[in-house]
């Protein structure tokens, strides 16, 4: 019963933390994905000799992480800005929904006008696309914490060995507490450098398709694209009905409505069911059922971040559970098809 007591106080007192440490924790989260990307970037880089050959290995870091923050930079200062063009002309767009209206009017012979203003004003476009201006803008006004977090985890990974030795004394300890290090490493660096190149390859392509349709800031919908998949199952979606949404109220015609989720929706499914697929391989062992409860649940907790984050947080747990005899079952439970 004591323990019953104390398994309900920790787990309280760990979504009480989650949920008012939100921001300090998100900034931390970015920092850390931060490094690690420079990390595995580093080892990549050090495939090609002109880096390893010119650059000393105590600055390769360093070269790494400032080329990283700087494209994240500029990047997010280019898609704040196409974004700030979009709302600044959404005002032009509302007009548009009259004239689908009508169209749908003339061939239905149905009275649409007020359903149609009802719906198009209940999803607020305008006000999600405000809330994601301002989260990216805060991300650019945040950067200094970030870069304070990234600076003191640098400063820490070269006493993490000697931590190591000193928290494990036997080496069967300690060798096994290294390669659960590895096998989270491996999984995560598997899953980003799959999840990214298959993300920036569908948002180059429909940033193409959008570009070629004329739809308005074609980089910020490209953007979100890149980013939505990430989000399992539900992202690659709304990454396709979002933007064909909006070309509803840009033209008033459902021609680039109907060729967005058609161009788009196809570049979707070749990418995410065709390509990832075999790219990914078996490095991920979670099941879709949880996959879609971890969705809802840090979804909850942290909003769009929390989505983004859902995947790589289950993988640690499947992996760290799995470590120990005391909760192996729970990994079983969590993993795809049982095995860990």
């Amino acid at each position: 019963m004591k323990n019953i007591a104390y398994f309900f106080m920790a787990a309280i007192g760990t979504v009480l933390m989650l949920h008012y440490g939100q921001s300090m924790l998100v900034q931390f989260i970015i920092a850390t994905l931060l490094w690690f990307a420079a990390i595995q970037l580093k080892k990549t880089a050090n495939k090609i000799p002109f880096f390893s050959r010119f650059i000393p290995s105590k600055l390769q870091s360093i070269v790494v992480l400032m080329v990283l923050l700087l494209v994240v930079y500029f990047v997010l200062n280019a898609v704040i800005g196409n974004l700030a063009d979009l709302l600044a002309s959404f005002a032009n767009y509302e007009k548009n929904v009259t004239a689908i209206a009508v169209k749908i009017e003339q061939l239905f012979h149905i009275d649409l006008q007020v359903e149609m203003k009802s719906i198009l004003s209940s999803l607020d476009i305008k006000n999600i696309l405000s809330q994601l201006a301002a989260s990216l803008s805060s991300i650019l006004s945040n950067s200094m914490m970030i870069l304070i977090y990234l600076l003191f985890i640098f400063l820490e990974t070269d006493s993490f060995k000697l931590k190591i030795n000193a928290l494990f004394p036997s080496e069967e300890n300690r060798t096994k507490f290294i390669d659960t290090l590895q096998k989270i490493e491996l999984s995560l660096s598997s899953y980003f450098r799959v999840k990214t190149l298959m993300s920036l390859l569908t948002g180059f392509l429909s940033f193409i398709i959008l570009s070629v349709i004329g739809v308005d800031s074609p980089v910020f919908w490209a953007f979100l694209i890149f980013l939505l998949n990430y989000i399992p199952t539900i992202g690659s979606l709304i990454a396709t009905v979002f933007p064909a949404i909006f070309s509803l109220l840009q033209f008033g015609s459902f021609i680039p409505f109907v060729a967005i989720l058609v161009s788009i929706g196809a570049v979707q499914q070749v990418v995410g069911n065709l390509i990832e697929p075999k790219l990914m391989g078996k490095s991920l062992n979670i099941s879709p059922l949880v996959t879609i409860l971890a969705l809802a649940l840090w979804g909850k907790l942290w909003g769009i971040m929390g989505m983004l984050l859902s995947v790589p947080i289950t993988v640690i747990m499947i992996i760290i559970l799995s470590q120990f005899k005391s909760t192996q079952k729970v990994a079983i439970l969590l993993s795809e098809k049982g095995n860990i």
